[in-house]
């Protein structure tokens, strides 16, 4: 089974790109995802793992950054 995280910060941006991406995933990929408007703390964690905008999907190690709503210097 495949993990991914998908940020993102709220804005209609992202809700669409979440409501649109996250329903083509296969079922055996567990998706968690991190609202870092919400959730602050977590901005950090999602630069480490290569988040450089939102909403981005880390799948894998590997991150698709999906349209731009925000920097991630934004969130801070």
């Amino acid at each position: 089974m495949s993990t991914a995280r998908f940020y993102h910060a709220g804005c209609t941006v992202c809700v669409s790109a979440e409501e649109t991406l996250l329903s083509h995933l296969s079922p055996n990929v567990k998706v968690e995802v991190v609202h870092l408007g919400e959730q602050p703390n977590r901005v950090e964690e999602a630069e480490r793992a290569g988040v450089r905008s939102v909403p981005a999907l880390v799948i894998d190690g590997n991150v698709l950054h999906i349209n731009f709503g925000a920097s991630i210097e934004a969130l801070k």
